[in-house]
């Protein structure tokens, strides 16, 4: 459903409908904090991941935010903070980085849409996708680096292999 020039008061309402919409339409799990904020649970390949979208008035835009189960432990830090900048260096959209109130993973970007029509499921969904993509992949190289020992390199190296033919 497209919406049409939506006032600055509504905004944030319509935006954070489409998403609900769209969540109730895809079976997520959900919360509605509030007429700016959204909390969702979408399943990944390793491990649920929670969505969190925040609707910011004063910059017509939209802020997702997308949260692993899994914790930096202290002593391992120096070297996730190294994967995070490799990693981040091959995005495209969005960039990952550390919670740093509890050293969570988490996957962020910002939608822009000042001057738009308003926001449209098809740019949630592009949005999701692209996200539960990019975390599906990086997520065993967190897992590497944190519970394996390995290096930044080697975790990323052993994600960036793109398996060939059928098992």
């Amino acid at each position: 459903m497209a919406y049409g020039v939506v006032e600055s008061i509504n905004a944030p309402v319509a935006a954070l409908e489409v998403i609900e919409r769209l969540a109730v339409a895809n079976g997520w799990s959900f919360d509605r904090q509030g007429d700016e904020e959204l909390a969702a649970e979408l399943p990944g390949e390793g491990c649920v991941y929670h969505l969190w979208f925040a609707w910011r008035p004063d910059r017509d835009a939209l802020h997702f935010t997308c949260v692993f189960n899994l914790r930096m432990p202290e002593k391992r830090r120096p070297a996730l903070y190294r994967l995070l900048a490799m990693i981040n260096e091959r995005m495209w959209m969005g960039h990952f980085d550390i919670w740093p109130d509890d050293g969570m993973v988490i996957f962020r970007q910002t939608l822009p849409l000042r001057g738009g029509p308003g926001l449209t499921a098809e740019q949630v969904e592009d949005l999701v996708d692209e996200s539960r993509a990019a975390c599906d992949r990086f997520y065993p190289a967190f897992q590497y680096v944190i519970w394996g020992g390995k290096s930044p390199a080697d975790a990323l190296a052993g994600v960036m292999l793109d398996p060939v033919g059928e098992a």
